[in-house]
């Protein structure tokens, strides 16, 4: 102890016998001579798993990481491709320009060109009349003249029908054979006294005979109806325009139908009318 602490501790004791009561006073202690009395950590070199499972090093864990490295979530190092050739590059855009110039309805799925108005006799005629080349990739012939109303219709039902209930048969769904479209006529068996025009008399409605495929086949509605291989795609087909379309008819409407699927936007029905 210093000469300083035994002289503190002495003017305590005095002041003690006196009756006095001092504040408790720390004790100074000497610091360490030496860096040795401080206990210092050991250093070890830091063992990292190869995978940020977890840093248990026991045989299950490792066994886990391993498991991991061949897991397809696993973390991987991705190349980046080659650029294209310019050529490709430059395809691909002569390509969208194409489908945005040959774009109606306001969509480059549906391919054809804008007719305008048809003014027709008898209250036939057409507003905002297109006639349409393709929808989705699949060619209209011959191309019927329709309101967007319709073209958007059959894209639905090319889309979300024809082309699943055909699938690979054939290659796939290449063509519709279009055999009726747009003419001022009467509905089928009306008389001239009532005058009840058409649907086809106001551009509502599309009749479709048959199905081409890519192979070069066409299935048709006359003669596949009621065939055990492509009878049952005709029927799918069929069914999938109820919906999209508020009329539609084939085989089993009547004899006028049996050759044909006909479909309309018809804007006096509520619902749709299948049969």
């Amino acid at each position: 102890m210093t000469a300083a602490a035994n002289e503190a501790d002495e003017m305590d004791s005095g002041a003690a016998d006196r009756g006095q009561v001092l504040p408790i006073r720390p004790r100074l202690r000497t610091a360490p001579n030496t860096a040795t009395d401080v206990p210092q950590p050991e250093m070890r070199p830091r063992e990292e798993p190869a995978l940020s499972i977890g840093y248990d090093t026991g045989p299950q864990r490792r066994a886990e990481r391993d498991l991991f490295a061949f897991s397809p979530f696993a973390p991987r190092s991705v190349e980046r491709p080659d650029a294209r050739p310019a050529a490709i590059v430059q395809a691909a855009i002569t390509q969208a320009v194409e489908r945005q110039r040959g774009a109606i309805c306001g969509d480059p799925e549906i391919q054809g060109e804008p007719i305008g108005t048809i003014d027709g006799p008898g209250g036939c005629g057409v507003e905002g009349a297109v006639k349409v080349r393709s929808i989705a990739g699949v060619n209209l012939q011959t191309n019927p003249t329709v309101d967007c109303r319709t073209a958007q219709a059959m894209k639905t039902w090319i889309t979300n029908g024809i082309i699943p209930a055909v699938g690979g048969t054939g290659g796939g769904v290449a063509r519709l054979r279009v055999v009726g479209h747009y003419v001022c006529r009467n509905r089928v068996g009306g008389s001239s006294g009532n005058r009840r025009l058409s649907e086809h008399a106001l551009g509502h409605a599309v009749d479709i005979a048959g199905i081409g495929l890519k192979s070069g086949r066409e299935i048709t509605v006359l003669t596949d109806w009621n065939s055990r291989s492509d009878g049952a795609i005709l029927r799918r087909v069929w069914q999938s325009a109820c919906g999209p379309f508020g009329t539609v008819l084939g085989p089993n409407a009547n004899a006028a139908h049996r050759d044909h699927f006909h479909v309309d936007t018809a804007r006096y029905r509520s619902g749709a009318y299948c049969r």
